[in-house]
């Protein structure tokens, strides 16, 4: 909205600053964490009231959970996605189709997230809705999503796959990429999910992703920049650099009440909607192969459960203590701050890695 307000000037003041994605992502940001601010209080208040006895703990979780996390309420995505949606609404171009495929996805998967936590809640256990339906739900949102990134991308673009490294190769999936596409926007959505186990664990690796594909959006979406960098060219991509400074700045003022011990958990409405957020922003940008890099800690995740989950039913034995991962870390004696800012660290290292791919050519 705030973007129109250069149509006001010949060029010569400040409502000129409106123009520029780097100025409305700053802006973005900052409305985002202050908006966080004011309203998260008031509104974990609201939760602790309605919920009661908070998040339902996992029975076959860490016993450290049953005494230090119980009580804490859920659902606090909600603060999350407010945040990004209020200043994404201020400080985006209305005209540019890939801030409302993000922005569609996002509340979409929040929404998912939001029945499922409310379900828990109701019923006073961590199962919540069924899987199938969750899944069934989410490839919805993502099948949608996909044919709305097709419908508005160049031709040439539309159903191939960009390779990181090797320029100019482009792989043409035809109709493929559709579940292709739908693969990476539930998948991330369902890793982030995972990964959310821990005070702090998901948002400050999903702040680090949002932040590199900012970078990845911004670059995409200028011809002198793509040129250099002898990336694919994507018209009106840029904007999504303001969608992802709004994240960050929405995660910030989330993570000030969810850091260890959390006044607040996100819950698979925050976690579900932030997850399919960055599935959106790597099909937009065609680079969803980079995402597993940059988002490889979610990847790692991901990977645990399954492995566990595939070999147990196989052998009838773990390979993990517990699934996901971190669990497993809990289980060998880390203290949870020590999980939590470790693997951050290992979020900063795969962003570097994956941001490296613009420039190794």
């Amino acid at each position: 909205m705030l973007y129109f307000l250069h149509y006001l000037t010949d060029g010569g003041d400040v409502f000129n600053l409106f123009r520029y994605i780097t100025f409305r992502a700053g802006g973005a940001f900052f409305t985002s964490l202050v908006f966080g601010f004011l309203f998260s209080k008031p509104i974990i208040n609201s939760l602790k009231r309605r919920q009661g006895e908070g998040q339902p703990i996992r029975e076959d979780g860490p016993d450290s959970h049953k005494e230090k996390k119980a009580g804490t309420p859920t659902m606090g995505g909600v603060l999350i996605i407010g945040s990004l949606l209020v200043s994404s609404l201020l400080w985006c171009r209305y005209d540019i189709g890939y801030v409302w495929v993000v922005i569609f996805v996002t509340l979409g998967f929040g929404l998912i997230g939001f029945i499922d936590d409310y379900f828990k809640i109701r019923a006073r256990n961590s199962t919540g809705i069924s899987g199938k339906i969750r899944l069934a739900l989410g490839l919805i949102i993502a099948a949608i999503a996909t044919f709305w990134v097709i419908s508005i991308q160049d031709p040439m673009l539309s159903n191939a796959l960009a390779v990181p490294v090797f320029k100019d190769v482009l792989l043409n999936l035809g109709w493929f990429f559709i579940p292709f596409a739908m693969l990476v926007i539930v998948g991330s959505a369902n890793s982030v999910n995972l990964t959310d186990g821990l005070d702090g664990l998901a948002i400050m690796p999903v702040m680090i992703a949002s932040g590199s594909f900012g970078v990845i959006a911004y670059a995409v979406g200028r011809v002198d920049f793509s040129d250099y960098l002898e990336v694919h060219y994507i018209a009106g991509s840029g904007e999504i650099a303001v969608f992802s400074a709004a994240l960050i700045g929405a995660g910030l003022g989330f993570l000030w009440y969810n850091a260890p011990p959390a006044a607040v958990f996100m819950g698979d409405t925050g976690s579900l909607a932030l997850g399919g957020a960055l599935g959106a922003i790597s099909v937009c940008t065609k680079h969803e192969i980079v995402l597993a890099i940059i988002g490889g800690l979610f990847v790692i995740e991901a990977l645990s459960v399954i492995i566990q989950v595939s070999v147990y039913k196989l052998t009838g034995k773990r390979v993990f203590l517990m699934a996901p991962i971190h669990h497993h870390f809990e289980k060998l004696g880390w203290a949870e701050p020590q999980i939590v800012i470790r693997f951050w660290i290992i979020s900063v290292i795969l962003a570097l890695i994956g941001l490296a791919t613009l420039k190794l050519r």
